[in-house]
This record gives structure tokens, C-alpha cells and sequence, in this order.
């Protein structure tokens, strides 16, 4: 592994292979005819290449267990060092719950996010820099590229997100490998593998606007749409919805209300059965963007449900299930349906469990006997596990979603907050949302108050969808987790405070491998 960045990994022709799948989910270029010329000889052609960067998103890398591409940055980035999901006992992943590893340059951990987001970045640069000469209806060329600036943008967007400080943070002193900026490639430099030193964080944010603006235009200009079973790959909701997250992160309070309010606009809330039972592992219309994975194509144990899922038979799921920390669970309101996707003690129950929370006797058999439909045979239960993922078929099969309505109704609320004088919109918001899952909600809170509860909402209906430890670094909030033994729910080797200037501003430095073949990367 090369200057991980600057030696292109795009081989359009060797990453894009033939995956075979039933419902032809996914197809790619053939592995026969996958020269670049090739490639882009057709516009039929390069839409393969489109569907061969969603199919990166979902698959093994670094001979690694558990790096699966975007469900990986959902998990190990997202929910586990995050303040709201613990892992219960899986004290051997504590240097990634902890985030003590921010600086271990030659970790997989480290190394992963910069390694997967440039590789698709690689890739959607060759497609941007050669659709142009597809043969094929125009609208198809300015749909494809489309694609390819929304994949770009949202790739640039989430490296921002690791591996410079927030934006509150953006000009503060750095420390060589971490900090300020991100080298920045696009099509058209003239040496795609030479050296490149860093953008500052406002024009790598600058560069995401301008994509996210050329993809939205392009999109309408082609008139064109997914299929409605494509939810794996971008359209003109998904540029607005990673236009929502961008400009929330970067504190654009009025576009991300803007774009938010777009990106959800063709998306209904799921009912309330989708929510309570579908195990988030099957799409439906609030779906936004999303994994497809399938049992003809599954990563097995590598995969994202082989950590998450309730009812998954792989040492993970079954031995380490994912919580809700209690002092979140505490705040939901009792008329909330929601409650009834974790496992709550009483309080007789919990002192039948062990120090890291785990039952063997009354809560085991009550979560069987309430849950056994939601569990695997040999599942280990502990208090406060999560009945929200399930899988499709073992060890871990499922789509999975990264961008739902949800999440922008949140997203605008959060907006109209920062901006003030909206309360009866943001009250308006939360009710709505709130609507199937807790019929007797009504928000009445102005203010600073008001504020809390969308956060407070985020925090509950994004629950394990890898969005927490984001919102906490954007939010510049410390994450606090008390131990079962001080009457909460971590296990004491997670419990503590870790404080937003901790662990570099929560940043993660560039990997040795850059560092040692791009000089200019560090300062």
C-alpha cells in the first residue's frame, strides 16, 4: 500500500468486478472487459462503474474482520465510541470505544476511513473525468456524473468529519499529521499520483458545496431517477441529504435547513410497524441511501449485521449485543414505543446480573420469552440490549441504511434552532416525527429547551445508526458514561468522561503510510 491517496487505487479494472446477485442488484463491469477505455466506451458501461463504487461501499477489506466499507464507519466511528450504544462486555475493542487510538498511525483502525474514502474518491474522479466522452444520450452523461460528484462530496465530507478538528476548532494550532486540512484531489490535477500537501477545512467544505451544487443541477438538468429499488445508489435527495450534513457540520445553519427540508421531501416516515419490526434491515421509502446486501453476496461474518443484529449466530452478536446506555433509555417517555426495543430491568433484576450487566436467570428468561422471536438460541442477554437490528438470514445478512427522513426532520429542527425565532417550526417538526411512535407527544418547548429535546430525539431515533459520535464531536459535548457500579449501565472498563478537547479534539492524525511517502501532507 503505496502513499495511500496519490497511487490511484481506481483500477476501474480491478475493484470493479462481477458480483453475481439474484434481482442483478449492483452489476458491474465484467471482469474481461475492464480496461478504462472500456469503462467509458458507453454510458450502459460506466453505469456499471457507478454501481461498482456502491458495491465498494459493502465489501472486505484489509484481510481485516469487521472492515466492511461504510457499515465500518458506522460502527467502529459512528456508534461505538460514541455516548449512547456500549457493547456491553467486549472489553478487547476498548482502544476503539475509548478512541485511545487516534494517534496510532499504523492501526487499522486509523488507517481504514482515509484508506476506503479515497479509493472511492479515486473512482469517482475517473468517471467525472471521462463520462464526458460516453457515447450515449446526453441525459444519461449528466446523470452518471452526477452520481460520481455526489459519491465525491460526501466522501471528502465524512474524511473532514475524522481526521480534522471540528469547525469550531478549524484554526487551531496543529500538530504534524492531524488537524487543520485533507490533501485534496480532483479530476482534472495534472499528476494524479504525485505528492499533494493539505486543503484547510474551509475549502475542502468549499470544494463539497461546488459538487454537491454541479450534481443537484446535473440531476435535474437530465431528468432522470433511480429506480425505485436502487436505494444503494445516489439521486438528486441524496445530494441534498449529504448537502444537509455537510453544512449542518459546517454551522450553515440556513442550508442545512434548506437542503434538509428537500432531501425528505419525497421520503414519508416509516409506519410504525416498519420501525418496530423490520429490523432496519429491510428498505422502505424513508430510506434515503443505503447498503443492499443479499445471501448470494454476503461478506458472512465480515459483514455490518454480524456485529449489530439481535438475533445474529456470530460470536459477536451473540457474545458482545449492543445497549442503550440507561441514562438515555431513562429519558424516553413511557407512552413512547420505542421503550420496547431494549431490554429494561427491574430493579430486582438488576441486581441479578453480574458487574458487566449480564443476566443468566429472571431478565435472561423474561427476554426469551418477550424477545425469543429477536434473539439467537445462544445469545448472551444483557440489560438494556438492543431488539432494533436484526438481521435477514445468518450470520449477518441485511441492508442497511446510512440516510433516512428521519434524520433530515432532525437535521432541520437542529438548523432552525441555531438560527432562532422558528420554535413553532421546529415544535411542528417533532411532533411529526414523533406521530407514529408516540401518539400522545405534542412539543411545547422554546428556546434552549427546545434545543435539547431535538437533540435528545436525535440521539433516540438515530440510535446504532452511526451518527452519534459525529453529533457529539460537531456538538462540542463531552461524552459521559457512568458504570453499572455508580448505578449505570457501562461496563467500568468504558465508563468515564471523555472531554471535547481529549484525544487531539477527537481527530484522527494521517496514517504513517502517508506521512512517510507524501512529505507535503506533513504540515
Amino acid at each position: 500500500m503505496k502513499h495511500i491517496i496519490l497511487k490511484s487505487i481506481l483500477a476501474l479494472a480491478a475493484c470493479l468486478l462481477a458480483f453475481s446477485c439474484s434481482k442483478e442488484y449492483l452489476n458491474t463491469v465484467p471482469e474481461d472487459s475492464t480496461s478504462p477505455a472500456t469503462i467509458f466506451e458507453t454510458t450502459g458501461n460506466a453505469k456499471l462503474a457507478i454501481n461498482g463504487i456502491s458495491r465498494l461501499m459493502t465489501v472486505q477489506y484489509m484481510s481485516n474482520q469487521g472492515y466492511n466499507g461504510e457499515g465500518t464507519i458506522m460502527s467502529h466511528y459512528g456508534n461505538w465510541p460514541g455516548n449512547d450504544l456500549q457493547r456491553c462486555n467486549n472489553t478487547g475493542n476498548d482502544y476503539i470505544i475509548n478512541s485511545d487510538s487516534h494517534d496510532q498511525v499504523s492501526y487499522y483502525f486509523t488507517i481504514f476511513a482515509w484508506f476506503y474514502y479515497y479509493k472511492l474518491i479515486n473512482n469517482a474522479n475517473q468517471i467525472i473525468a471521462n463520462i464526458g466522452g460516453a457515447e450515449g444520450p446526453e441525459s444519461e452523461r449528466q446523470f452518471i456524473k452526477a452520481q460520481a460528484l455526489t459519491y465525491r462530496a460526501y466522501c471528502y465530507f465524512m474524511l473532514s468529519q475524522i481526521y480534522c478538528y471540528r469547525w469550531d476548532d478549524r484554526n487551531s494550532a496543529v500538530n504534524e499529521g492531524v488537524g487543520y486540512g485533507l490533501p485534496y484531489r480532483g479530476e482534472t490535477d495534472e499528476d494524479p499520483t504525485g505528492p499533494l500537501g493539505k486543503t484547510k477545512l474551509e475549502d475542502i467544505y468549499a470544494n463539497v458545496y461546488k459538487d454537491l451544487d454541479q450534481a443537484i443541477e446535473l440531476y435535474k438538468q437530465s431528468g432522470l431517477h433511480r429506480a425505485a429499488d436502487e436505494f444503494y445508489l445516489p439521486d438528486v435527495d441524496v445530494a441534498y441529504a449529504v448537502y444537509a450534513r455537510a453544512s449542518l457540520t459546517r454551522q450553515d445553519w440556513a442550508k442545512a435547513s434548506e437542503m434538509a427540508r428537500l432531501a425528505r421531501a419525497d421520503h414519508p416516515l416509516m409506519s410504525q410497524r416498519d420501525y418496530m419490526e423490520s429490523g432496519f434491515s429491510v428498505p422502505n421509502d424513508e430510506w434515503i441511501w443505503g447498503v443492499y446486501d443479499a445471501a448470494d453476496q454476503t461478506l458472512y461474518y465480515y459483514s455490518y449485521f454480524a456485529y449489530l443484529a439481535s438475533n445474529g449466530s456470530s460470536g459477536n452478536c451473540r457474545n458482545y449485543p449492543s445497549a442503550i446506555s440507561q441514562e438515555l433509555y431513562d429519558q424516553i417517555p413511557e407512552t413512547d414505543v420505542r421503550r420496547a426495543l431494549w431490554l429494561e430491568p427491574t430493579e430486582a433484576e438488576r441486581k441479578e446480573c453480574n458487574s458487566a450487566g449480564r443476566s443468566t436467570k429472571t431478565l435472561y428468561k423474561r427476554a426469551f420469552a418477550e424477545h425469543g422471536d429477536k434473539l439467537y438460541s445462544t445469545s448472551a442477554v444483557y440489560m438494556y440490549m438492543q431488539f432494533k437490528f436484526q438481521n435477514q438470514e445468518q450470520p449477518g445478512v441485511g441492508s442497511f441504511n446510512f440516510m433516512r427522513a428521519a434524520e433530515m426532520y432532525l437535521t432541520e429542527a437542529e438548523a432552525l434552532c441555531m438560527q432562532g425565532g422558528h420554535d413553532a417550526e421546529v415544535q411542528q417538526l417533532l411532533n411529526t416525527l414523533n406521530a407514529n411512535l408516540d401518539p400522545s407527544y405534542n412539543c411545547t418547548k422554546t428556546g434552549a429547551d427546545l434545543l435539547k429535546e431535538v437533540k435528545f430525539y436525535r440521539r433516540l431515533d438515530l440510535w446504532g445508526e452511526g451518527q452519534n459520535w459525529f453529533d457529539y464531536k460537531r456538538w462540542n459535548e463531552p461524552i459521559v458514561r457512568k458504570a453499572i457500579s455508580d448505578g449505570g449501565s457501562w461496563h467500568k472498563t468504558f465508563s468515564g468522561t471523555i472531554a471535547p478537547e481529549a484525544n487531539y479534539k477527537w481527530t484522527f492524525y494521517i496514517p504513517q503510510k502517508e506521512l512517510d511517502y507524501n512529505p507535503l501532507v506533513r504540515n
